[in-house]
């Protein structure tokens, strides 16, 4: 009964059946009309049970690209190529987006994914309506569009053959090291000034990264990716994110000496968010993993969020408050300063923009 944990069906989620995922409970949707509980009727056999596969379903949108008025973020427009993740990291802010599917923000969110195919045609049709103003799309700020899933559909490849045909800007986040089969495209857009890769390194430890982030590149891997990006020309940032209090908050100095080391010109940071469902996930993740850490992780989490798991204020959600969260901020801009990191803020260029005229004439006909 140790390992036992309860799955949206009402049966235990053993070790064997959620092997290589970071979640340990699957509870029902904050949507759903009824919540399932388990209990222990002495009939079920948890041997019998199938181990939770990686599943995909179409997702077929009206239109590709999000918008947002978020004052504390730095881009107004994205697109996310899937819904869920199969990287599984267990402090995911996305997590909670699968309730509105029906689904749960623990397992679920990590094996029942959705790929949105049409998403090149759609960003397309976009980009062509008259007056269509360019701006930076950002790519990753949701769900890692380089998760495993895309080496079969190759939706982010066929996105960026259509940014790199309208000379749209994009600026893309990933913990993967498939951006790299990509670096044809991004470097020719970044000889234009249209294109930059952030690295997402939450830890150099390896052993941590493998229960938190399960399915998403090794650090060393991360860093050869920025590394070999930067070398082909392309502009490499990383983030330090999350930096998880009482966890990972010793190493932001030696990641940030390490992505500067492998040609990172900037970088930032986030403190961990556990908004809805992810904080059950988490704190479940962290009683399992660090049970003997899990009451100062929890305090030191909530002294940042004003006593609450998250605080989700605008100009508080990222950085926290209090003197704990002034700390890591000192920390990372002096180390930051020391690096040479930060000196300039390299924007994209958006007057390059134009519709292909083929295309356009085509879409006119339409």
């Amino acid at each position: 009964m140790a390992n036992a944990i309860i799955d949206q069906s009402g049966m235990r989620v053993g070790d064997e059946r959620r092997r290589g995922r970071a979640s340990g409970i699957n509870p029902s949707g904050r949507y759903e009309a009824l919540a399932r509980h388990a209990f222990d009727d002495g009939w079920s056999s948890l041997d019998d049970l199938p181990a939770f596969k990686t599943e995909v379903q179409v997702e077929k949108p009206r239109a590709i690209i999000t918008r947002n008025e978020s004052p504390d973020i730095s881009f107004d427009r994205s697109i996310n190529p899937y819904r869920g993740c199969e990287h599984g990291c267990v402090y995911c802010f996305a997590r909670p987006t699968h309730a509105y599917m029906g689904l749960s923000a623990g397992l679920d969110f990590e094996t029942k994914l959705f790929a949105k195919p049409d998403a090149a045609r759609l960003l397309e049709k976009e980009l062509s309506k008259e007056g269509y103003q360019p701006r930076t799309i950002a790519i990753g700020t949701n769900t890692d569009p380089y998760q495993p899933i895309e080496k079969k559909w190759r939706i982010m490849r066929e996105i960026l053959e259509v940014l790199e045909a309208f000379n749209h800007p994009v600026g893309i986040v990933t913990k993967s090291a498939l951006v790299m089969r990509d670096a044809d495209i991004l470097g020719r857009m970044a000889e234009k000034g249209l294109a930059k890769v952030a690295l997402s390194v939450t830890t150099l430890d390896a052993k941590l990264s493998r229960t938190m982030e399960p399915r998403a590149a090794t650090p060393s891997r991360r860093l050869e990716t920025l590394r070999t990006l930067s070398q082909a020309g392309i502009p490499v940032s990383a983030m330090v994110a999350p930096v998880v209090p009482g966890l990972t908050d010793h190493e932001i100095e030696r990641i940030l000496e390490s992505v500067a080391h492998a040609g990172a010109k900037e970088a930032g940071y986030i403190i961990l968010r556990l908004p809805l469902e992810v904080s059950p996930v988490f704190k479940e993740w962290l009683l399992r993993h660090y049970p003997d850490r899990y009451r100062h992780v929890m305090a030191l989490i909530r002294s940042m969020r004003d006593g609450k798991d998250y605080d989700s204020e605008w100009g508080k959600r990222m950085k926290g408050t209090g003197p704990y969260a002034w700390q890591i901020g000192r920390r990372f801009e002096m180390t930051a300063r020391r690096l040479g990191l930060n000196i300039e803020k390299r924007s994209l260029r958006t007057d390059l923009f134009r519709a292909p005229s083929a295309r356009a004439e085509q879409l006119m006909l339409l």
